[in-house]
């Protein structure tokens, strides 16, 4: 006879009696007298730590996914649709410092002094979300003179560490960049095709501001040499050992070919097939501008709260803040990538046989 299953129960399923039971507030521990704000404190980092989880298990499978050799296409939605929930998460995470700022600093100062050293930047799940993403050790601003490992336990820097040496997203969707097999297809070479209509708009540009009749000499020197820059960085883009110098000394990181291949998927995103690879590197801007809009917030909110005092993790508090929003991006070379777009008019016209394999295209079976 089969056992019977004792009904699950919502409780015991969500494990609530070990969640809702692991505040410990220090006020009362230290001093025997609970500081009311700190169970707020307490249960809005806890929130932030659970939600960094879910982002990491959301990361986790689509390093899966563009860790494979080849990505297959009915893959891309997945992926897609992760990144997407991710940029729903940082969303919230952004509005939860509201609910963290009904707390005044006068009530902070009531248990502040009880954490040190304890501190936010002590969150190991953070330091793997942000080497998951691709953030590089070089990259990282000293915390209090000293590297971000320290600050953690031995177990947390182990965890961190093969964070670093693992292929991270960033790693692993610029090797996918680069396998994108439209670039030079049958004749039809995207690169020279895309510099000679940017020659032509720009040429065209210029001979429309020589020959502006409303415009004095004075305005147009100063457009045309606007022009000049223009010209300046579209010329980065086409040499590649320009592209090479520029990434030695930090102002580029995708390879020259991934770049290429980005810049193809943007202009002609209208293609059915390149619908999805769009939609996956505009997550991933999405993403790295959540991120940096998120810790924007958070010195806000830091200032707010503490002035500038030192955090008590012995920083410089916002001032740490408001530098790391800065230089610890990611997907830079993405979000620049509208510098060197062009109008869809501008656009060069694809072979019949390229556009064909950009689509989807069946034919009915006769009968």
């Amino acid at each position: 006879m089969k056992e019977k299953k004792t009904p699950l129960y919502y409780g015991d399923y969500l494990q609530l009696d070990r969640i809702l039971n692991s505040q410990a507030p220090e006020s009362l521990k230290q001093t025997g007298r609970l500081a009311h704000d700190e169970m707020l404190f307490i249960v809005v980092h806890q929130a932030y730590e659970l939600w960094f989880k879910q982002i990491l298990f959301e990361l986790d499978s689509v390093l899966e996914i563009f860790g494979r050799e080849v990505v297959d296409e009915k893959d891309m939605g997945t992926a897609v649709a992760r990144l997407r929930r991710v940029i729903e998460i940082q969303k919230l995470l952004i509005e939860q410092v509201g609910i963290l700022e009904t707390m005044t600093p006068l009530d902070f100062l009531d248990f502040r002094h009880l954490l040190a050293p304890a501190s936010g930047f002590q969150s190991y799940q953070f330091r793997l979300l942000e080497n998951k993403l691709g953030l590089q050790p070089s990259q990282r601003k000293l915390f209090d003179k000293t590297h971000y490992h320290e600050h953690l336990s031995e177990a947390h820097q182990e965890l961190v560490r093969r964070s670093e040496e693992a292929p991270s997203l960033f790693d692993l969707v610029e090797r996918w960049l680069e396998r994108t097999p439209f670039l030079d297809f049958g004749g039809f070479n995207f690169w020279e095709n895309y510099r000679a209509a940017v020659q032509r708009m720009l040429e065209r540009d210029k001979d429309f501001v020589r020959k502006n009749p409303s415009m004095s000499e004075e305005e147009k020197a100063a457009q045309l040499e606007e022009f000049a820059k223009t010209e300046k960085s579209f010329a980065a883009i086409f040499d590649e050992a320009e592209h090479e110098r520029l990434r030695r000394k930090g102002f580029r990181r995708l390879s020259h070919r991934a770049m290429q291949a980005a810049l193809l998927i943007h202009l002609y995103r209208d293609e059915p097939i390149l619908h999805l690879p769009f939609a996956f590197l505009t997550a991933l801007v999405d993403i790295d501008e959540l991120l940096t809009a998120w810790r924007h917030r958070h010195a806000l909110m830091v200032q707010r709260m503490i002035g500038s005092k030192v955090g008590t993790g012995g920083s410089s508090g916002h001032h740490y803040l408001r530098v790391v929003a800065e230089s610890h991006k990611v997907f830079t070379d993405l979000t620049n990538l509208s510098t060197f777009l062009i109008p869809r008019s501008e656009l060069p016209e694809l072979p019949e046989e390229l556009r064909r394999n950009l689509g989807f295209y069946y034919s009915k079976q006769e009968t």
